[in-house]
């Protein structure tokens, strides 16, 4: 027997955001926010709340949270996913909107080391898991481009048919009901006066970072790799909730891929990244690889020179190449022959505090293969590690003094129907009880100058910056 989720249109006045005030409260509440751009990438936004199954990882021990009952076991997280993910197993149906309910959470940097073999010699020193999925029966949808909400429920966990549509029928009235009931929103929060300013501290100093810059090049001129994504991480006491921290950035740095997910715990993530990882729809892959960037000018003239400056670089172009035949490669493992093509080359794309060159590469998934051999195939994405992939991730654990946690994983939704879309998880707080992380990196290759690679990660760093209240410049930091 077929199964299919019940969907149901949503007469609301409500926003997505507006909408999300509403449940933000609720345990392991999640909100999978396009802020921008609703005619191409930014078009769906899915909120929701109360999961009945919890999937935490750190190495290889993995904690199996259903229903409030837990287990831990040893295990591959990728492995742990797709065995669950196949028990609540959904039928492709034409629906509206394309995540009718799944897992919805991020799959960590770290987990690079149940992909290759790798050393782990940087310091794992942010409590947050490596890899975390909650599974949502009901999800709230929003449709920007045709202005239009819905709301899906699945009856899982229950599993005979009779059940699992009557469970579905009554999660559906009761996200209603909470949605027509007036409720005041709570527009901000109070920062009492007279708090002590905000002060960063890094991983690196500026010429530890150049040093290491420096060494990334001896690298390349060795002929190890063309070309390494080398980062810093700012850590600060957190000066806000995670969820006003969430509608500040949304505020100021609108993304395609933003999310915020509450771990609970006092754990978060609050993410505005504008870069797609992958996206699977049916048997069609997209990835969408970012390299080249600069910052937006002060006034008009100065945005038209600093844009044109991007795309006639013939630096910024190559290494957007390099990744691009990165990714090919990548998909090529599991897409059908001859079907991985580029459509996009390096074209501009425009975010409030930042321009960026962004290609994308298609493919067509083979019949034997899911979303999680996808990833399995792919992780982590080439535009944040480099070329070629494994040195590179072997020369960032070299260079880089921690691990990266949460930073340049994936984040997004498994949908219970195959589907998937994640984001690369740049641009992006980690939040573990009253400290927030971010991390901010560039590609280095050859010609790079240390100097300017550095500026480069001050400049991806505008808007969480001024999200924390600190000046563009960042005058306080500290390593």
């Amino acid at each position: 027997m077929k199964r299919y989720p019940l969907i149901e249109p949503l007469l609301t006045s409500l926003k997505a955001p507006q909408a999300f005030a509403l449940f933000k409260d609720e345990p392991y509440a999640f909100f999978l926010d396009s802020g921008m751009d609703p005619q191409r990438l930014g078009r769906y936004s899915f909120i929701g709340g109360w999961p009945f199954l919890v999937i935490t990882s750190r190495g290889r021990k993995i904690t199996v949270d259903f229903q409030g009952r837990k287990e831990t076991i040893e295990s591959n997280p990728f492995d742990v996913l797709d065995a669950w993910l196949r028990r609540y197993r959904l039928d492709a149906s034409p629906l509206p909107v394309p995540f009718a309910g799944g897992a919805v959470g991020y799959l960590g940097y770290d987990l690079c080391h149940f992909i290759e073999r790798l050393p782990g010699r940087a310091a794992a020193d942010i409590d947050l898991p490596d890899c975390y999925f909650a599974f949502y029966d009901v999800v709230l949808a929003y449709d920007h481009l045709d202005d239009r909400a819905y709301v899906i429920s699945t009856g899982f966990p229950e599993e005979t048919e009779e059940r699992r549509l009557l469970t579905a029928r009554e999660r559906l009235s009761e996200v209603k009901q909470r949605l027509i009931r007036p409720a005041l929103l709570r527009r901000t929060e109070v920062i009492p006066s007279g708090v002590p300013a905000l002060r960063l501290r890094s991983n690196f100093t500026r010429d530890a970072y150049i040093r290491a810059v420096v060494r990334a090049r001896e690298y390349i001129c060795a002929g190890d790799i063309f070309q390494v994504n080398l980062s810093q991480r700012f850590e600060a006491e957190l000066p806000v909730s995670p969820y006003e921290l969430h509608r500040r950035i949304r505020g100021i740095n609108p993304a395609p891929f933003g999310a915020y997910l509450d771990m609970g715990g006092g754990r978060a993530v609050v993410s505005a990244s504008p870069e797609r990882f992958l996206k699977l729809s049916g048997d069609m892959v997209e990835t969408r690889p970012i390299k080249g960037t600069r910052p937006r000018g002060k006034n008009p003239r100065q945005d038209a020179a600093l844009a044109k400056e991007l795309v006639d670089s013939i630096k910024d172009r190559a290494e957007n190449v390099m990744i691009v035949d990165l990714e090919r490669n990548d998909l090529g493992r599991v897409c059908r022959y001859g079907s991985v093509k580029v459509t996009e080359l390096a074209i501009l794309e425009t975010f409030p505090t930042v321009f960026h060159l962004t290609s994308t590469v298609v493919g067509q998934l083979t019949p034997d293969k899911t979303g999680i051999d996808l990833l399995k195939a792919s992780f982590p994405g080439g535009s944040i590690t480099g070329a070629p992939k494994v040195r590179s991730m072997e020369i960032i654990d070299e260079l880089e003094p921690t691990r990266r946690s949460v930073y340049t994983g994936a984040l997004g939704y498994l949908g219970f129907n195959g589907d998937l879309d994640l984001n690369i998880v740049i641009r992006t707080f980690l939040i573990s009880g009253r400290k927030v992380y971010f991390q901010v990196g560039g590609g280095i290759v050859y010609d790079s100058e240390p100097a300017a690679e550095y500026q480069e990660t001050l400049d991806k760093a505008k808007a969480l910056f001024m999200a924390l209240k600190l000046a563009p410049e960042v005058s306080a930091v500290t390593a």
